[in-house]
Parts: structure tokens; sequence; C-alpha cells
């Protein structure tokens, strides 16, 4: 259950509350994206959501930033194909920090994976307001296509919600990625639960 953690979704209400609220709702991966805020920005609100997360054990993941993620101590960063390669990440971040990878094609995804990613966030699976570049949704079809030809984990994201997540993860996915669906919910926690429930349902089938 990740949960993506962004200012412009979250609209006036405070990000803190908001990732606090969907941690209490079951959230077990929360990443940091902020498209807009300057490097300072970034480091204040890391560290302050790194507090959050490490004392619920929870990993935080920094989006697009390697420097933020290492100045904030965060246990890792995700990468889209116009960020720094997944080999280079890897070369400067170790092998403790996890890697994560937003390829747009299979080819890309099984490149991701022999550069050392650790997990792949593919989409967009159902069509999604968050992100006007997505591109038409790639269905449960194009998910399913990944998933079985890479080995580390597919977290799909792109329109999820409780009543397809189960699909997603019956689709092969590890698990779902949601921003909008969470941070702009009028309820937070419980949309982050009802999502969590799902998913955990669809594992257990």
């Amino acid at each position: 259950m990740y949960v993506i953690a962004d200012r412009k979704a979250a609209g006036c209400r405070p990000i803190l509350d908001l990732v606090q609220a969907a941690i209490r709702g079951g959230a077990t991966v929360v990443q940091l994206r902020e498209k807009a805020a300057t490097t300072r920005e970034m480091v204040e609100l890391g560290r302050a959501l790194h507090g959050l997360t490490a004392a619920t054990g929870i990993p935080l993941i920094v989006n697009d930033r390697i420097d933020v993620a290492l100045a904030v101590g965060a246990e890792g960063v995700h990468l889209g194909v116009d960020d720094m390669p997944v080999v280079l990440a890897r070369q400067i971040l170790g092998p403790a920090r996890i890697i994560g990878a937003s390829p747009e094609t299979t080819k890309g995804a099984c490149q991701a994976e022999r550069d050392g990613a650790d997990y792949l966030g593919i989409g967009d699976v159902f069509g999604t307001p968050s992100k006007g570049d997505a591109g038409r949704p790639i269905g449960l079809e194009g998910l399913a296509r990944v998933v079985g030809a890479v080995s580390i984990p597919v977290v799909a994201i792109g329109g999820i919600r409780p009543e397809n997540a189960g699909s997603a993860i019956e689709a092969g996915a590890a698990g779902v990625a949601v921003i909008s669906a969470v941070v702009s919910a009028e309820d937070p926690e419980a949309a982050t639960r009802r999502l969590h429930e799902a998913v955990r349902a669809a594992r257990a089938r």
C-alpha cells in the first residue's frame, strides 16, 4: 500500500497530517513527490516526513532526487525515464537503499531490473487525474505483461481505487500506489484502509 505524498494533490491541507492519516490507515510505503519545490523545501519536508515514517518502520522513498534522499536519510528513491539512470543511481546509493523505476515499455522494465532496480512502478493502469503526461492507460493486460517479463516486484499505479485495486493484484502486481485516491480524499485514513483491505483480500485469494 504505497502512498505518494504530493502537496499539489493535498491542496490546502498539511501534507504531514495526511501522511499520518495514511499510515494509520495501513500505508506500508510513503513517497515524497514534489515537482515544483526548491531543494531546501524538499529537504525540510523530507526530514519531517522521515520522522513520521521512521517512527513506524515504513520506508520513505524520494521521487527523482537522489541528493534529497541522501540528505534526509530516506530509504530509497524512485526514478522516471528522464531522471538519472538506474545503473548510475545504484553506484551512488550502494546496495542497501531501495531504487524504484517507472519504465515506459516492457523492454525498459527488463533493463531497469538488469540495472539494479528493486521494484517497478507500472502504469497508468486505469487512467489517472494526477499526472497529465501519463499517456493512454495500459490496462490490466499491459500490467500483466510487465509482471511476466521481470522477477522484481511490480507496483500498479494510475486510477487505483478500492473497486479495482484487487484486480491489479490478481494481474500480478505486488502492491498498488496512489496519489489522489488518498491525498485528495475527504478522509485519507479511511481511504487508505479501504485500499489496504482490497489489496490484502486479493493477495489472500
